[in-house]
């Protein structure tokens, strides 16, 4: 029913989709020097979202620097960043555990109302998605499962308080999401101290847990700005 709505979203969203594609073909995202494979055991994952109020204003330098995500309703919401396997430790999760090739446009249909940016599926695919299944559009329908399942706080309300704090976003987030509890997340901030994505921890079998010591993320008490949306 979920993978049906968003696919349908999907095409609603790209109406030009059947006959054209409706965003720029990606290109390939390869391991590096900097970001090499590393097959090694997953001990949880991390639901990364992206709060795309902040991250359209970083980019409004011009327009043709905003992408299909800066255009429509996606500019004033969460979108999905990606669901990550983790590891023991820093620098020590999975990635590119196995050659990928470029997404087709129907392999990208199933993942876009989600993530609505085909290079950063393709990212996510090749880095993340490869360590988990050999089937994109499998990767894709998982992540998109765990994120339809989401409950979001009042961000316009929060983003006029006063005094908001991380620790007081952490417990408005998991206050609308049962079961979740304000440790079970990380926020990632700007140098300016706006929010810019959300990291849900997850165990092995991809429900909420407590994110591990090392897990990095600011302060709950550091001062916490967010973009209206």
């Amino acid at each position: 029913m979920i993978r049906s709505f968003l696919t349908a979203l999907a095409l609603l969203a790209t109406p030009t989709l059947a006959s054209a594609q409706a965003w720029q073909r990606p290109h390939a995202e390869l391991p590096s020097a900097e970001q090499p494979v590393r097959n090694v055991p997953t001990t949880g994952y991390t639901l990364a979202l992206i709060w795309m109020p902040e991250h359209c204003r970083a980019r409004r330098g011009g327009a043709s620097e905003l992408g299909l995500e800066c255009r429509g309703r996606a500019a004033h919401r969460f979108t999905l960043h990606g669901l990550w396997p983790d590891g023991t430790g820093p620098n020590r999760w999975p990635q590119y555990c196995k050659p990928v090739g470029i997404l087709t446009d129907r392999q990208i249909a199933a993942g876009i109302a989600a993530t609505p940016s085909a290079q950063l599926l393709q990212h996510e695919w090749a880095k993340h998605g490869s360590c988990m299944t050999g089937d994109p559009v499998r990767y894709f329908a998982e992540e998109d499962r765990l994120f339809a399942d989401l409950r979001f706080p009042h961000m316009a309300a929060l983003s006029r308080r006063r005094g908001l704090t991380v620790a007081d976003f952490q417990r408005a987030f998991a206050a609308v999401n049962p079961g979740m509890k304000p440790d079970m997340m990380r926020l990632n901030l700007n140098k300016r101290g706006w929010l810019e994505e959300v990291w849900l921890c997850l165990g092995r079998n991809r429900r909420p847990r407590m994110c591990p010591a090392n897990a990095g993320g600011a302060r709950p008490g550091a001062r916490l700005r967010i973009q209206e949306p």
